[in-house]
């Protein structure tokens, strides 16, 4: 997820308190060495009784379980633990907590190294998971979608009350690929070693380099060199992904089979409303249009049909309203009446709001003035959700209401779960959304704005075996998927390899898993494509 809203300084000041006092306890409370065996043990969980082939990890925590995928069962290990990151002087710069799960075959009933589908590690892919922000910690993908226990969410995806719980999840992609979520340095349970500074972890191409470092020492200690490897990420995610395609390749020689990109940001233009770039407001607008017609705010016309009004809207988005706002202050009379029209009837907002705007609607007035008549706040990450609107009379919303409901959900969920099923305790604060990375350093790319467009292209050429996989929502203001498509169609790759491009849509918002069909969907298209990247051509077969 992208970080949206800063914490107060009472929070901040109650997390630096637990922060230090669990450095002046951690010898004494962090979880157990791997081999103990911790009471309570959680129903399907077993403590492994192998020694854990992780060599020096700093704290570690095996367990066994099972859940049904697909109406099928499937035995796993578990496997959470901290990373010690050093340089090759073997100095301790950071730990990097992470959660493994491998499957076992399915005829063994052992749990050692033999018994797993990774003993032939080329028959069995891998994917490396991580959530964005930046500022996130994997929790969201991990317990909202691709690991074998989610948040339970009614089907519409509406966060309900607390408590909150989880359940299995009969659409994990665990039985397609085995999963290792990372907490990048700040996020989750991950921190800076003692007396480092932070600015070499809290950057684009810091972060980069130390998530390689991490993927690197996870393949060499766990004997996964020869598996397919693949990225997964969400938001920023999607970023450090795209960045990662190259570094992995050039640095590491790690050639990547594919990628998923959930809720897509590879070019920051493309998201950066502002006087001097009209880029993002035609790109935008087709999630505009869905947003008013969930909302039944559209004419009869076009709340008839959806995919026929998204159509329309995206072909006139790029057309005629590109060259509307390329004219400037040129756009007058008649011609800038019919467009203040077709904005009012594909919006769903007034059209003197409009007016006032210059023809340009940001996201946060969208939010804003939508449903305004009604005291309601449409939800940034989720424009299906609303709040109700504690300051009416601000111009900006005062908070994304698809937001902290969610958060909460995925807090409760894991600190329960990586203590109760998985074994794993600490004092320190799990960082679901921290603040902890800024000021982040994006660095000076392109015209004034971050992309990683060039990285993936260079990757693609470099390795042309490699697949991608773009997912995106309807209902999601933080990356519009009409932004992800122009992305796509502006890689400028040659036909064969952009035939290695898919990009898939969802009736829900920026993690339009928590939408039960949409939950569905995301898992059958990730192992389709998961099938699809392995297939080894009959050609390279012979």
């Amino acid at each position: 997820m992208m970080a949206m809203q800063k914490g107060s300084w009472v929070k901040r000041a109650a997390v630096i308190v637990l922060w230090a006092l669990a450095v002046a306890k951690a010898a004494g409370a962090d979880s157990a060495p791997a081999g103990s065996q911790p009471a309570g043990e959680p129903a399907g969980g077993t403590a492994a009784s192998a020694p854990t082939p992780a060599g020096d990890l700093e704290k570690v925590s095996v367990t066994t379980h099972e859940v049904r995928i697909d109406d099928r069962p499937v035995r796993y290990r578990a496997t959470a633990g901290a990373m010690p990151m050093k340089d090759e002087q073997d100095k301790l710069k950071a730990t990097v907590f992470f959660v493994a799960y491998e499957a076992f075959r399915p005829e063994s009933t052992g749990e050692g190294d033999a018994d797993l589908l990774a003993a032939e590690p080329a028959g069995r892919p891998i994917m490396f998971v991580f959530n964005g922000g930046p500022g996130a910690a994997a929790v969201w993908l991990h317990l909202g979608t691709a690991g074998p226990r989610r948040v339970d969410f009614p089907e519409d995806g509406v966060a309900p009350p607390p408590p909150y719980r989880l359940v299995d999840n009969a659409w994990s992609w665990l039985d397609a690929t085995d999963l290792v979520f990372i907490d990048p340095v700040g996020t989750g349970f991950s921190r800076p070693a003692e007396g480092q500074n932070r600015e070499e972890f809290y950057g684009v191409r810091e972060d980069i380099r130390w998530v390689a470092e991490f993927i690197r020492l996870y393949l060499t200690r766990y004997r996964r060199w020869a598996s397919p490897v693949f990225l997964a990420g969400e938001s920023y995610g999607t970023t450090r992904a795209a960045g990662l395609s190259e570094h992995l390749l050039d640095r590491h020689g790690i050639a990547l089979c594919g990628i998923v990109f959930v809720s897509t940001v590879l070019d920051f233009q493309t998201l950066s409303p502002q006087n001097a770039n009209d880029l993002p407001y035609p790109l935008f607008l087709p999630t505009y249009t869905a947003t008013a017609w969930y909302h039944r705010r559209l004419d009869a016309e076009l709340q008839a049909d959806l995919d026929r009004t998204l159509r329309e809207v995206q072909e006139w988005a790029t057309g005629d309203y590109v060259t509307a706002l390329a004219a400037g202050s040129a756009l007058r009379g008649e011609a800038r009446r019919r467009v203040l029209q077709r904005l009012a009837r594909y919006t769903g907002l007034p059209a003197d709001l409009i007016e006032r705007a210059n023809l340009r609607v940001a996201p946060a007035a969208f939010q804003k003035h939508l449903l305004a008549g009604e005291g309601l706040l449409v939800g940034r990450f989720d424009s299906r959700v609303t709040g109700h609107d504690p300051r009416p009379l601000s111009n900006w919303p005062a908070f994304d209401p698809s937001l902290p409901q969610y958060l909460a959900a995925y807090s409760s969920c894991f600190n329960d779960y990586a203590r109760r099923e998985l074994k794993y305790d600490s004092l320190l604060p799990y960082e679901v959304l921290s603040d902890r990375v800024r000021p982040w350093n994006f660095g000076e790319d392109g015209m004034g704005y971050l992309s990683v467009v060039d990285e993936l292209r260079s990757a693609m050429v470099k390795n042309p075996h490699l697949r991608l996989l773009f997912a995106s929502g309807y209902f999601d203001l933080a990356t519009p998927y009409w932004g992800t498509q122009y992305t796509i169609d502006h890689l400028d790759l040659p036909p064969a390899l952009a035939a290695n491009i898919r990009h898939e849509h969802y009736p829900a918002g920026h993690m339009m898993y928590h939408e039960r069909s949409s939950l569905r969907k995301l898992k059958a298209d990730i192992a389709a494509f998961i099938r699809d990247a392995v297939a080894v051509p009959k050609e390279a077969s012979k």
